[in-house]
């Protein structure tokens, strides 16, 4: 099951560009209120497992985050965590059976060593909704970090850019 997949933690000031796509890539995070009520819970796990959040995005059928190791556990618990808390109150909401799956299995986990490829992948992210013609400016797009970065506005989410 696991087999082929690698992943590299151990160092707490390393980055990792994380994707996660809903089952089947639907769009289950269509709604304002579900991708508020994700956005919720990732500031909510920022806090109590204290890893730094560097950018992210929230698209109808996927989510990309980039962030710190945790101070105890690693990007795995918290990605754990946050498909758990949000996985089980969308599919309540949404009055799917006990049991469905709201999140596809595991994530896609990069880790990055460089500010070239920091920045690289905050751009990505930030242009994600334009690419997908959700918007015509990624500063339009309220569930990413984009606002942060280029007017200095906070998000729900408190980004700690680190140089």
């Amino acid at each position: 099951m696991t087999e082929g997949l690698h992943r590299f933690y151990g160092n707490r000031y390393q980055l990792h560009f994380i994707t996660c796509s809903c089952f089947h890539r639907q769009p289950f995070l269509i709604t304002p209120e579900r991708r508020d009520f994700f956005l919720e819970e990732l500031e909510r796990l920022r806090i109590s497992e204290s890893f730094r959040v560097e950018g992210y995005v929230v698209m109808p059928t996927h989510i990309h985050i980039l962030i710190s190791e945790p101070e105890k556990g690693n990007p795995s618990t918290v990605m754990q965590l946050l498909k758990q808390r949000t996985g089980l109150k969308f599919n309540r909401e949404m009055k799917r059976p006990v049991g469905s799956q709201f999140w596809q299995k595991r994530f896609h986990d990069f880790n990055v060593y460089t500010h070239e490829k920091r920045v690289e992948k905050i751009h990505y992210m930030h242009d994600n909704p334009r690419r997908k013609g959700l918007v015509e400016d990624p500063l339009d797009w309220k569930w990413s970090s984009c606002r942060y970065y280029r007017t200095g506005e906070p998000g729900m989410v408190t980004v700690d850019f680190r140089e």
